[in-house]
């Protein structure tokens, strides 16, 4: 089952969020981030793939801040001009004060915590990623992370950051948004974190996309799905 629902964060931020229900009783939560593409299409799939095996998964629409509308609101393609539309709501969001989006995400952490009664982990894509990444060194109540090819977080000023849950980054070796060099460095100052590295490009989760790399999304998933498992149960 699935459904969207208006959660509320600390500062009386009102946003949707889309939600899947497992079959059963949750073995756990997972907060889904988005792209910068909105809680589109793949991201509800991905959110209806985490169901299927059995969670909780809640996908809040991160650009409610700074672009609102019906539904989940922000919907974007991957083409040339949606790129630029959602690059420029990420830039938005980015120039909020802090905590700014951190605010929302927390709130799904709360609400798939009390909603599951179980454990939460957090996953994200791209801009997604990096906020998977904030999210594991700077909120409360999550127990492991997840970050796919994360924009920005193999930089100094994200390394630098200390996670305070386990956390499993995937990145591909090919992608030239983030350099391998980068992600041998964020490795190296990270030792805790476990990085793996596919033979991809960005965004080889996302089979909308022409980068998709079937053989890639599918070990990163299993390694995705076993660390959850150790980590939510």
């Amino acid at each position: 089952m699935t459904q969207t629902v208006q959660l509320t964060a600390a500062d009386g931020t009102t946003f949707p969020a889309y939600v899947a229900q497992p079959t059963g009783t949750p073995k756990g939560a997972i907060v889904v981030l988005q792209e910068i593409f909105g809680v589109n299409a793949h991201i509800r799939a991905v959110a209806d793939g985490y169901a299927a095996a059995g969670y909780l998964a809640v996908a809040p629409a991160t650009f409610t801040r700074v672009k609102s509308g019906a539904g989940l609101g922000v919907e974007l393609g991957y083409g040339d001009a949606d790129r630029t539309e959602g690059f420029g709501y990420k830039g938005a969001v980015e120039a909020l004060p802090a905590p700014g989006v951190l605010q929302d995400i927390q709130a799904s952490i709360d609400y798939a915590a009390q909603t599951s009664g179980g454990k939460v982990g957090v996953v994200g894509y791209c801009w997604g990623g990096l906020l998977t990444w904030r999210a594991a060194c700077l909120l409360t109540g999550l127990s492991a992370a997840v970050p796919y090819y994360g924009g920005g977080m193999t930089g100094p000023a994200e390394a630098a950051r200390q996670p305070t849950v386990p956390v499993l980054a995937h990145f591909g070796e090919l992608d030239t948004h983030i350099l391998l060099a980068t992600v041998l460095a964020f490795k190296a100052a990270q030792p805790k974190v476990r990085v793996e590295t596919y033979d991809a490009n960005h965004g080889f989760n996302c089979d909308h996309r022409g980068a998709y790399n079937a053989a890639a999304a599918q070990l990163a998933r299993q390694r995705t799905l076993a660390f959850f498992a150790s980590h939510l149960s």
